[in-house]
């Protein structure tokens, strides 16, 4: 699992970068007044991918450093650091934290116990995962519109 958040990070990283780069490219080089409709809503799409992206990869530097305090053994290391939330004392008593697992969708750590109960930890800000899923829904109706501008476009010169 670390392998995999060390490879998603960069991946991140990138993406916000690349989609940054198109959206401001984009608009540059048409120019600001120049530019028409499609090319607008394609630019603001490849921005809100890449805050959604930027998002996605501030909660997994988030998830990261708690999967790096779990893994970390030695003295105080049970029940694992990044489980030791409100009430994790209470929780423990009838069961002990056993494990964990990442979630992707929603990102989040969560907790397992030795009896099958999970509970997911705060590690992962609050505004975070519907800070991802706002941009992200943005940007796809940002491309959906945009494809349905081009397509309309293309159906009208083919009829001329």
């Amino acid at each position: 699992m670390a392998f995999l958040l060390l490879f998603l990070v960069p991946a991140g990283l990138v993406a916000t970068l690349w989609l940054a780069g198109y959206g401001f490219g984009s608009l540059g080089r048409y120019g600001l007044r120049h530019a028409g409709r499609e090319v607008w809503l394609r630019s603001v799409a490849a921005l809100l991918g890449a805050v959604a992206a930027a998002m996605y990869t501030w909660g997994l530097l988030h998830v990261t450093w708690a999967v790096m305090e779990a893994e970390d053994g030695g003295t105080n290391s049970a029940p694992i650091r990044p489980c030791r939330t409100a009430g994790w004392q209470d929780r423990t008593t009838a069961s002990m934290i056993s494990d964990y697992t990442v979630s992707f969708l929603p990102l989040r750590f969560v907790c397992r116990t030795n009896d099958g109960g999970r509970h997911a930890t705060d590690t992962v800000p609050g505004h975070v995962n519907p800070s991802v899923l706002t941009f992200a829904m943005g940007a796809a109706v940002c491309v959906g519109v945009a494809a349905l501008g081009s397509e309309r476009r293309i159906r009208k010169n083919a009829a001329d």
